[in-house]
């Protein structure tokens, strides 16, 4: 996905305790215990640690 300025869009993720989707902050691409691609940081607002399934968006 690339935005208008023609760089890359920045991965999202439902934080929780904010209760809405936040744009995560330093994402890093890790598996879950079965395997799964998650990308996974903090959020921009709380600092809470929020993931995504299905890794980073390129």
């Amino acid at each position: 996905m690339i935005n208008h300025e023609g760089g890359k869009m920045a991965t999202k993720g439902y934080c929780v305790k904010c209760k809405k989707q936040v744009e995560i902050k330093e994402p890093v691409e890790s598996t879950t215990a079965k395997g799964v691609k998650i990308a996974k940081g903090k959020c921009p607002d709380c600092n809470t640690t929020v993931c995504r399934m299905g890794g980073i968006s390129k």
